[in-house]
């Protein structure tokens, strides 16, 4: 007999449709489980993200987000996930999470959910630390590069199209050489992006995401960024991957509003 008898449901994450947006496991349960165990689980789940929440004797609810491979100390689209699971069942309209980037809570709207994350505007690298990711940039196929910065997490690079970042071909190998969690890339949208501000792609080969489809922690960044660019605080991205999704941010100081919508495609049980 298997030790544990997991409630188990895969959502796919801004959007409004199934088979699009970007998919997460989520596992809401009853308590902890062995550390050993939620790696193992993410990389059978062997999605982008895997997401397991709990309320603790405290009250507290925690929320943990796992790739195949690591845990990561923020993710967007697994808290979307894990929200619209607990919304869902338990008939909630807002649910805070305590989180390895603190607290973030996420309301239930007329139109989706809107998540209050920290706001991760990237730094602009100059002088040798620049030219030194830049050439990193270009072993990994990136031309036209405009501006390029950092945060805590992620390398942050401005195409001068949007063309250049929707038709980019990725080298996987050099971007693992950039360390930190991945690489964002972005552009303006062009004239007729109906609606859309920008465009951006995310790649993490060094968490063991390739590609990622639709990534909320990187909107963290590209809100605060795009919002300085365009001088308004609303502003909303389209992620080109090969499902896409749409984001919509909210900057508010240090804090963002992520705006999304999500639905559930797979209800199952797994056994371990």
């Amino acid at each position: 007999m298997p030790s544990f008898d997991l409630p188990m449901t895969l959502v796919d994450a801004f959007t409004d449709r199934p088979f699009a947006g970007n998919p997460a496991a989520v596992f809401a349960l009853g308590g902890p489980l062995p550390e050993d165990l939620y790696g193992l689980i993410a990389m059978e789940m062997n999605q982008a993200e895997s997401a397991f929440t709990w309320v603790e004797e405290s009250g507290q609810r925690v929320l943990r987000w796992f790739t195949p491979t690591v845990e990561v100390d923020l993710c967007g689209h697994a808290t979307l996930a894990a929200a619209h699971v607990l919304m869902e069942q338990q008939g909630l309209s807002k649910v805070e999470f305590e989180t390895r980037s603190g607290k973030l809570t996420v309301l239930k709207t007329e139109s989706g959910y809107a998540m209050d994350f920290p706001s991760e505007a990237p730094s602009e690298l100059v002088g040798e630390e620049r030219s030194a990711v830049v050439d990193i940039l270009h072993a990994a196929g990136l031309s036209g590069i405009e501006w390029v910065g950092a945060n805590r997490m992620d390398t942050f690079v401005q195409l001068a199209l949007q063309d250049s970042v929707t038709e980019y071909l990725p080298r996987m190998d050099a971007i693992a050489s950039l360390g930190g969690r991945g690489l964002i890339v972005t552009a303006q949208a062009d004239e007729n992006g109906e609606g859309i501000d920008f465009v951006s792609r995310f790649f993490a080969p060094q968490a063991g995401v390739p590609e990622d489809p639709v990534t909320g922690s990187a909107h963290c960044a590209l809100g605060p960024y795009w919002s300085e660019q365009l001088g308004r605080p609303g502003v909303t991205g389209y992620q080109a991957s090969r499902r896409g999704g749409v984001v919509g941010i909210e900057v508010m100081g240090k804090r963002c509003l992520l705006k999304g919508n999500a639905v559930t495609t797979v209800e199952g049980r797994l056994w371990v």
